[in-house]
Formats: structure tokens, sequence, C-alpha cells
């Protein structure tokens, strides 16, 4: 059996969480496999990690365990009331695998904090016996970084990290640590990890593959359905509001004006390549703290059609942040691990499907990721075979 190990960056937050919890208890037969895309038929040939091959480890600043965490998330019905006394001795063997991560430097990194992280990911890599190794970026979104030197250049950011002045996001700590320790990189989260020219051109270097940016798990997801379908039958939208309503962690991250930013950055970026056109709309994410891990977004589409007639489309989508995620979280870590295993390297665009700032790309689209992933999963099998 081929082990693969995935390393959680948040690895007690309540997506990740959710995704080990959630694997625990799809291999042991107590939950169903519904909402994880990697189990349709279309994947079945590729050759792909199974869900009972994942062992998973992690960075976090929490000292909160995993089967805690896991109890609030049973209590708001995000997952069954049953599961974290049912795995309990599962999540707490995940949980001694967790190590303590890093707090964001602004006077800078120094080696000494790569070299831990990329010690902790050689010694959980060596003492599980795995094959390879993902690691998954789900901690908490970051403000943008600035634009420094050492982001650009590698040898400036080697130099800076020599001198303890590397001036850069804590996410890209971890994708340096993750590349330098041979793994393939997941950024799940808006954060930068490897994007800035520096870390991609190490995973270049290196030949690992990465993937991302930023989940499309809830109304970026509809989003990226409906607006090719106004494109397609030459409707004109005139303008798309939306508002997002969150609590929970995420949502007291972003009630930091700096992190709200960079996160509807991301979620904005798309809509404009998906019409063909920009468009005008206000675009808000509000922090409830009573809606805990659960989400709505309620979205106000303005369209124009023949002889200039106006119309308009709404909806309203109301769903459990982590319940929407976890799923996508454990496919990316099989597909990861097989983008890997196949020689690719730098950003994989075919698993843009799962994002909505897809690195490497700039399709947008659900339907036509869709069929890029699909057909590489596809060729892929066919090559194995």
């Amino acid at each position: 059996m081929t082990r693969i190990g995935v390393w959680l960056v948040g690895a007690r937050g309540s997506v990740a969480t959710t995704a080990v919890l959630g694997a625990l208890a799809v291999r042991a037969g107590a939950a169903e496999r519904t909402g994880c895309v990697t189990e349709r038929p279309e994947f079945a040939d590729a050759g792909l990690p199974g869900l009972g091959d994942l062992v998973f480890g992690g960075h976090d600043l929490s000292d909160t365990h995993l089967s805690k965490s896991a109890e609030p998330l049973a209590r708001s019905g995000v997952i069954p009331p049953h599961l974290p006394e049912a795995f309990a001795e599962e999540l707490d063997a995940v949980d001694r695998r967790v190590r303590r991560g890093v707090e964001p430097r602004p006077e800078g990194f120094a080696r000494c904090h790569v070299d831990r992280l990329e010690q902790d990911l050689r010694a959980f890599a060596e003492g599980e016996a795995v094959e390879r190794v993902v690691v998954v970026d789900l901690s908490s979104t970051e403000p943008a970084p600035e634009r420094v030197p050492e982001l650009d250049e590698p040898e400036l950011l080697e130099a800076a990290l020599d001198a303890g002045t590397a001036r850069i996001p804590a996410s890209s700590v971890y994708a340096y640590a993750a590349l330098r320790a041979g793994c393939s990189f997941v950024e799940f989260t808006p954060n930068a990890g490897p994007r800035p020219p520096a870390l991609a051109a190490l995973a270049r270097e290196l030949g690992l593959p990465w993937a991302g940016s930023d989940g499309k798990t809830g109304e970026t997801l509809v989003k990226s359905v409906l607006a090719p379908m106004f494109a397609a039958r030459a409707l004109r939208v005139r303008s798309w509001s939306s508002m997002n309503l969150l609590g929970g962690g995420d949502g007291a991250t972003l009630a930091d004006p700096a992190s709200n930013e960079n996160k509807t950055a991301s979620k904005a970026r798309g809509l404009e390549h998906l019409l063909g056109h920009p468009v005008d709309g206000p675009l808000h994410i509000d922090y409830v703290p009573d809606l805990g891990d659960a989400k709505t977004a309620w979205d106000h589409v303005s369209f124009e059609g023949f002889l200039g007639t106006r119309m308009s489309l709404q909806f309203t989508w109301s769903g459990y942040d982590s319940a929407l995620a976890a799923p996508l979280v454990l496919d990316l870590a099989r597909l990861a691990a097989h983008a890997h295993r196949t020689g690719r390297s730098g950003p994989v665009p075919e698993l843009g499907f799962f994002f909505k700032d897809p690195a490497g790309s700039d399709v947008h689209g659900l339907v036509a990721q869709w069929e890029a992933l699909t057909a590489w999963c596809a060729a892929e099998g066919t090559g194995r075979g």
C-alpha cells in the first residue's frame, strides 16, 4: 500500500479538522464520500492514492487538540454529533503529529525558522514511511504582501533568510520549507504561498508541483457557472453585486480590513474574465459571529437582453464552510500527490477547477475547468495502463 503524507498548515482549524475526521470516517465505512470529486468515475483509472492511504500531520499555532476542535463542529451541525467520540483515538494520533507553526514576523524571517519547518516535514515523512508529502495551506487569510526584492529574486530571498531579514508572509515561509523538503504544495487560501516569483522559481528548480489559490466552495462556485451562461447567450451583465456573511475563525480574520481586501480581490478577480468585460457592483464580506461556521451569500445580477430590455437574477447560497472545503482538501491532496508522481512541476493549471484564482491558468469557467481536469486524469490513466 502506498502511503501519502498530508501536512496541513492550520491543522487544528475547522477545515482541517473536518477533512481529517471525514477521511477517517470514510475509511472506516462510517460516512459517505459525498462531495469528494475524485471519487467520481472519471477518476477511477487515474491511479490516485486512496483516501485510506492518506496520513495526516501539520503545523498550527493553536494548542486546542483535534478532538476538542471537532466538538463545536458537531454541536453546530457541520459534522455528525457522534463522530468526534467515535474517532477520538485516531484524532489524538493525528494530533500527536502536529507541530508548532510560525507567526508573522514584520521584522523578517531567518534561516532558522524555515529550517525548523523543513525538519518537521522530513521527520514526518521518515517517521511515517510515506512515499511523498503534500503540504496544504489552510491557515488564516493574510494581508496581501508588500512588494519586496526578496519575493522577486531567489538569490535575494536566500540572502535575506541568511541575514534574518526576509520580509515575506508566513504562508511563503511554509511554502519555502515544503519545497526544500521535497513536498508538493497546495495554497487553499488567498495567501501568497508559492506564488511570488522567488518561490515559483524554486519550485521549478526543484521539479515540484503546486496548486492554488483560494478554494472555490460557495458563491464563487456559482458565479463560475452562471457568468459563462450570460456570456454564451450574449446577455450583457451591467452589474453584479455580492454580499457575504460569515462567522467562525475565517470570519473573524476577515474582520481585519487588510485580510478582507486580499480575500475580496481574490473573489472578484475571475468575474471580468468570465464575462469578457468589466462589470460594476460592490463585493462585501462581513463578519457575523452568531453564524459560527455557516456562511450566506446573496447576489444580485442586473443584465440587459434583446433591445436593451433590463432584467435581473438573484440567488442565495447558504452552507457550512468547513463541510464544503474539507472534501476538496482531500481531493487536492490526492491530485497533487499524483502530479508529483507523474513528474509535473510548477503550477498545475488543471487543478484550477478547485480555485477562485487559479495559478497557471486564466480559465475561470467551471465547465471548461472540469474538462481540463478530467482530460488530464484520463490521459494519465491511459499512459499508466
